[in-house]
């Protein structure tokens, strides 16, 4: 069977499955492609206000293809080059995607899929998940984006210790750090992503896209710069149709109704 990424709706929300089983959802240069390709479909639909991908089965994604990157050894470095732009192509659309992006994690995400999951807005795991850094495993470092979200995040002392020592966390222990979201019972993480997706469905889209891009923006920009984004967006989604919903659904007790 052919690595592939399944789309499906549920709602308004878009579910992108990562399906290699032969490779246990392993990631490659077709699957980074259809991934931006679905994304550029779900920000131009109305239809679709969130987006969650997961893994085909009982595992998020073992990361890279290791027959590949072997194969790919006996290329020009040029042609991995290009395949981890693939990546980073992929990664770089979820960071910007204006719509809350959710990874519903089962069993392992490991290298890239784990680096797939950090890319993401929200982490729904199933209580028994496993997250691993394997690059270092196998004499490699990491990519698609691991090294910048894990430092943002974590003190750096667990960083490395992520990074070089390659061993495996669980989701709890992430969840009580604050990088997963929400635990869930095993085999019940898409369903909890798409309960969660359901909420955030429910709230105005240009305000959750405001909120991405200010926070994605937070760490690289001063905090004047930032007072001046916040009053940006502020006054843009005030003058906002849904701010008259918002505003008027709270003060009658009603429930709002976002266009």
């Amino acid at each position: 069977m052919p690595a592939e990424i399944k789309s499906t709706s549920h709602g308004q929300t878009m579910v992108l499955t990562l399906s290699n089983p032969e490779h246990r959802n392993a990631l490659g240069p077709e699957m980074y492609a259809a991934g931006v390709e679905a994304l550029n479909v779900a920000e131009s639909s109305p239809e679709v206000r969130s987006v969650v991908i997961v893994g085909q089965g009982s595992l998020f994604s073992a990361g890279g293809n290791l027959q590949r990157l072997l194969g790919n050894r006996q290329q020009p470095p040029e042609v991995q080059a290009q395949s981890i732009e693939g990546l980073h192509n992929w990664i770089e659309s979820i960071r910007t995607f204006p719509k809350p992006v959710i990874a519903a994690v089962e069993g392992a995400a490991a290298g890239a899929g784990f680096s797939l999951a950090l890319a993401c807005d929200f982490i729904v795991a199933a209580h028994n998940a496993v997250f691993v850094m394997a690059y270092s495993n196998i004499a490699l470092s990491p990519d698609g984006g691991a090294s910048w979200s894990l430092s943002h995040a974590l003190p750096r002392q667990l960083v490395t210790e992520l990074l070089m020592c390659g061993e495996r966390i669980g989701a709890q222990r992430l969840h009580q750090l604050g990088l997963v979201n929400l635990l869930a019972e095993p085999a019940s993480a898409l369903t909890e992503a798409l309960a969660l997706a359901e909420r955030l469905n429910a709230r105005a889209p240009n305000v959750l896209a405001s909120i991405k891009e200010l926070v994605g923006d937070a760490a690289d920009t001063t905090f004047n710069r930032q007072l001046a984004a916040e009053r940006q967006h502020f006054v843009k989604n005030l003058h906002h149709a849904n701010a008259g919903i918002g505003i008027a659904a709270f003060l009658d007790k009603q429930t709002p109704r976002y266009g």
